[in-house]
């Protein structure tokens, strides 16, 4: 037991000291987004593929560079291949022959080879397409931080909005719960019938179940939140920038109004970049119909030995060297390389009617990013108004209620009406952050 107990100890020591050591985060928007550029595990996947890529280059480019190699062959001839030679040679009878075994029992061979690529079309395409391959991943890097950015607005402004809706569910259910007990006593003093108690209870088990709801909601958001930011889901995490003041900075009529540069998209350029992938491709194929040439100087020593000393001083060792010229002319391929070729112009076409498509969806795509901005804009103004009516509304029929002038029913629709204005609103709010960041998608501004 005693042992048990100290186990259990230890244990819950352990779990305090992880809780101390729990790094915790507090963040306004603009704080949050600078450190999921910095944090996100998709962001670090994609200064991972660049810097991958910075060695593609530089691999392509060395192909076309000087290569030194070395090299050491060691053969160990426990059989010596005989030959025969006419037996007369050594004294022997005419017509016989006698088998004589050339060479040595051990060989080494020790080499060197400096090589240099002079000229070959294809190399000179790799280089121009090495350039275009970094290119497409640092694009593909500037995408993923505009995506990861508006991940980051959207999720923020979802644990705001929910916060937002707990707080007014709390609000609503404490002066239901007012309302209801003063309900109550008036009911017991036989002055309303129970039916105004009764519809007062289920509106509040309503509100009850939409608050349980929403805090599950929160709790969801936040951790989502954390996902994005590219921090431990258990970490605590608290945001300093507030739903209202966030929606008021975003409340800009003339950011819609600019003009759009199709070019400035990253999008577009991701489909230039594949456009001129292809336009590489085929250039490829038509420099596979020249002429390459390279040369070599080639160094090296042998030795021979019935013995194994060739690291011994007295070992002889017979040097040679070389240097030589490599041409190669493609003459005839059964109009294999015109095959890939036409190939790779059919790809090249294609690639190009694809960045027509794409410019033309992108300037659909700002149309509808401007007006839905703008929508976001004129609905809050109208959430807003709406707002201030439904208060209006639901405090007049509270009085009439609670003076016996008007029924539960009316009262519970006017209550029912503001929670729907006020949900209305809070969602008013997140719909300009939301859109606006979608409309800074398209224009790619940061």
């Amino acid at each position: 037991m005693k042992n048990k107990f100290l186990m259990t100890l230890l244990l819950l020591v352990g779990l305090i000291q992880a809780q101390e050591k729990q790094e915790s985060y507090s963040f306004s928007l603009q704080q949050a987004i600078d450190y999921a550029l910095q944090h996100n595990y998709t962001v670090i996947n994609a200064n991972g593929d660049i810097a991958a890529a910075k060695q593609k280059k530089w691999e392509t480019t060395a192909a076309g560079l000087p290569q030194i190699n070395a090299g050491l062959d060691y053969q160990n001839n426990f059989e010596l291949q005989k030959s025969v030679v006419p037996a007369e040679f050594f004294g022997g009878n005419p017509g016989e022959f006698t088998e004589v075994a050339f060479g040595t029992k051990h060989t080494m061979l020790a080499r060197a080879t400096l090589s240099q690529l002079i000229f070959d079309g294809s190399y000179i395409v790799a280089l121009q397409a090495s350039k275009t391959y970094l290119k497409f991943y640092e694009n593909a890097k500037q995408k993923t931080n505009i995506e990861i950015k508006e991940m980051v607005i959207n999720a923020y402004g979802n644990v705001l909005l929910a916060e937002e809706s707990v707080a007014i569910l709390e609000k609503n259910k404490a002066t239901l719960s007012k309302t209801l007990n003063d309900t109550e006593e008036t009911f017991k003093n036989g002055l309303i019938e129970e039916e105004n108690v009764e519809q007062l209870q289920i509106t509040l088990s309503t509100i009850n179940s939409n608050l349980n709801n929403t805090k599950r909601l929160l709790e969801i958001a936040n951790k989502m939140l954390k996902v994005t930011l590219g921090i431990d889901i258990d970490s605590p995490l608290a945001l300093t920038d507030k739903l209202d003041s966030l929606s008021v900075s975003n409340l800009d009529m003339a950011f819609s109004q600019g003009e759009f540069t199709v070019s400035n998209n990253i999008n577009y350029q991701i489909a230039t970049n594949f456009t001129e992938q292809r336009s590489l491709e085929l250039k490829l194929q038509k420099s596979k119909a020249l002429p390459s040439l390279a040369a070599n100087l080639n160094f090296g020593y042998n030795a021979f030995n019935n013995q194994f000393k060739f690291f011994q001083q007295e070992q002889k060792w017979l040097n040679y060297s070389n240097v030589g010229l490599s041409l190669n002319v493609p003459i005839f391929s059964s109009f294999g390389r015109q095959a890939k070729t036409q190939q790779a112009k059919i790809a090249l076409d294609q690639a190009k009617t694809q960045l027509t498509e794409t410019e033309q969806k992108l300037k659909l795509g700002y149309q509808k990013a401007k007006s839905e901005y703008e929508f976001s804009i004129e609905e809050y103004a109208t959430s807003k108004i709406n707002l201030n009516l439904a208060e209006r509304i639901e405090k007049k029929q509270e009085i009439k209620f609670t003076e016996g002038l008007s029924s539960s029913f009316d009262f519970s629709e006017a209550q029912r009406q503001l929670y729907t204005a006020q949900q209305s609103y809070l969602q008013s709010m997140v719909n300009i952050i939301t859109k606006k960041a979608a409309l800074e998608k398209i224009l790619n501004k940061n």
